[in-house]
């Protein structure tokens, strides 16, 4: 990894970290009205069961919004957004708090 994109990446935990603190209001993001999460796992190459080991997730949560009996609410709409988004710099920023990562 390059030391800009190391600089970006410990950047954007510093800015979570403020806003966890309190010390810093979150920026507004838009997040669509439905998220395709059997799209985004598809994407990345994941079978349901490394997509929520990768990522956090109980496989009965992909499961049931894969299949709709549920749908993605609250701060895992969001988070499902920037994993959608920025796959490659969720998983470098979960490795660098200790969170459990696939491999890429």
């Amino acid at each position: 990894m390059g030391k800009k994109a190391f600089e970006k990446i410990t950047g954007g935990l510093d800015e979570v970290l403020a806003i966890a603190r309190g010390d810093s209001a979150p920026a507004k993001l838009h997040v669509p009205a439905e998220i395709d999460v059997a799209a985004i796992r598809t994407r990345l190459k994941l079978s349901q069961e490394a997509f929520a080991d990768t990522f956090g997730f109980t496989i009965g949560q992909v499961r049931d919004w894969e299949q709709g009996r549920m749908v993605p609410v609250g701060g895992a709409r969001t988070y499902l957004v920037l994993i959608g988004a920025k796959p490659k710099d969720v998983i470098a920023l979960l490795g660098t708090v200790g969170g459990r990562v696939a491999a890429e």
